[in-house]
C-alpha cells in the first residue's frame, strides 16, 4: 500500500540544493530529532529560519526524515534479480509495491535489480523472497545473500556541509557501531513501540503532541517510548535526501573479499570513508558488500585507489553502478531522487505470499 503522505509539490528538475541547505541536512543527519534552536545554533541561524528552510526541502520532496528497526531486530537480505528483456520496468515496479522489500536499486551489469529486503526471521525472508520475488512476471533469475554483519548504513553517513564544531555542538555521536544482523528474531517488539516506530516511519520528526495524537498513547508515554528506543538501539533514524540534486549522481555497489581475521577491521575502516553509505558482511563467495555515494564515474578510479592504498588486502570482486533508485528505506523515488510517495515497511508474514 502507497502512503499518502507524499510532498505536496515538487520542484522543477534544475533546482539544486543550496550550501545552506546541504548543512541543514548534515544537522539533520547528525541529530535527526534536535530541536530547531539547537538546529540553528549549530548553523548560525535562528530557529524560525531553520524550520521554515526544511519546510520548503520536505514540501518538495528533497529531504525527509524516517524511522525505522534496528539491523539486529530482524534478517536481511540482499537479492540480486535479473529479469527477461522488456520486462525491467515492470519488475521494479512490483518490486517497489513489496511492504517487506526496503530498498530497490535498478542496476547495470549482470543483474537488473538489488533487493533489500529485511523479516522477523531468516526463514520468513527466504519463503518470501522465492515466492514473493521469485513469483513475478518477468523475473527469469535471482540470487540472495544474507546480511551478518552491518558495519554502516545509510542512517551513519553524513554529507559532511556544515562545520565540524556546529556538528560537536549538536552531541552526535561518530563512527557508526557494528551490528550483527538478527540477534533478535522471530517477534515484534511491544504494541506501543511497534506503533511509535509506525508513527515516525512517516515523519521522523513529529513532535510529541502529534506523536501521542498518531499513536493513542498519552504524550509523556510516547516522549519516554522514544527516548528510550533510541537509547537502546531499538530505533534508528535518518535524514534522508535527493542525492542527484546535491551533485551525488553516481552510486557504485561492490562486491568485495577480505581475509576473514581482517574483515572486522576492515569494514569498520570503510565506514571511515567518506564515500561509503553502506558496508556489511555477507553470505555467499565474497564477504563484503559496500555501496558508494560519489559525484560522477570519474571518481571511481580515485576511489578504488584509495582503496587499493588503505586495504592492501582487500579484493574488489565487482563492481556495479545503479542507474536509479525507485525506493530507498520505504520511500518512492522519482528519477532526480526526490520522494514522492512511501509504503510502509511490513514484514513478510503479515502479507504471505499467494
Amino acid at each position: 500500500m502507497q502512503d499518502s503522505g507524499a510532498p505536496a509539490h515538487a520542484p522543477g528538475a534544475d533546482v539544486q540544493f543550496t550550501e545552506q541547505d546541504l548543512a541543514l541536512v548534515d544537522a539533520l543527519q547528525s541529530a535527526p530529532r534536535a530541536p530547531w534552536s539547537a538546529v540553528g545554533r549549530a548553523l548560525g541561524i535562528d530557529a524560525t529560519t531553520a524550520a521554515r528552510r526544511w519546510e520548503r526541502l520536505t514540501a518538495g520532496g528533497l529531504a525527509w526524515v524516517t524511522a525505522y528497526d534496528s539491523a539486529r531486530n530482524g534478517a536481511v537480505g540482499f537479492v540480486e534479480v535479473s529479469s527477461e528483456p522488456g520486462a525491467h520496468q515492470a519488475v521494479s515496479a512490483q518490486a517497489c509495491a513489496l511492504p517487506w522489500v526496503f530498498s530497490v536499486d535498478e542496476t547495470s551489469g549482470e543483474f537488473d535489480l538489488l533487493l533489500s529486503v529485511g523479516a522477523f526471521r531468516p526463514a520468513d525472508l527466504g519463503r518470501a523472497v522465492h515466492r514473493a520475488v521469485g513469483g513475478l512476471p518477468g523475473v527469469r533469475a535471482m540470487r540472495m545473500q544474507m546480511g551478518v554483519t552491518l558495519f554502516g548504513e545509510g542512517g551513519d553517513w553524513r554529507i559532511r556541509a556544515m562545520e565540524p564544531a556546529g556538528r560537536a555542538g549538536l552531541g552526535a555521536p561518530g563512527v557508526p557501531s557494528r551490528t550483527p544482523y538478527a540477534v533478535r528474531t522471530g517477534t515484534r517488539g511491544a504494541a506501543p513501540d511497534e506503533a511509535i516506530l509506525t508513527a515516525l516511519s512517516s515523519d521522523g520528526r513529529l513532535g510529541y503532541a502529534a506523536l501521542a495524537a498518531a499513536t493513542g498513547l498519552s504524550e509523556h508515554v510516547a516522549r519516554r517510548g522514544v527516548q528510550r528506543m533510541l537509547r537502546d538501539g531499538d530505533l534508528r533514524l535518518r535524514c534522508d535526501f535527493a542525492h542527484p540534486l546535491a551533485g551525488l549522481r553516481t552510486t557504485a555497489v561492490y562486491r568485495m573479499a577480505s581475509p576473514h581475521r581482517l574483515l572486522a577491521q576492515t569494514g569498520q575502516g570503510l565506514t571511515r570513508l567518506s564515500q561509503v553509505r553502506l558496508c556489511a558482511s555477507v553470505t555467499g563467495p565474497h564477504n563484503l558488500l559496500v555501496q558508494v555515494l560519489l559525484h560522477s564515474l570519474s571518481d571511481l578510479d580515485q576511489f578504488e585507489a584509495q582503496l587499493a592504498a588503505s586495504f592492501p588486502t582487500l579484493d574488489i570482486k565487482d563492481r556495479t553502478i545503479v542507474l536509479h533508485t525507485p525506493k530507498r528505506m520505504g520511500w518512492l523515488l522519482d528519477d532526480h531522487g526526490r520522494a514522492v510517495g512511501r509504503v510502509p515497511l511490513t514484514p513478510p508474514t503479515d502479507h504471505p505470499a499467494p
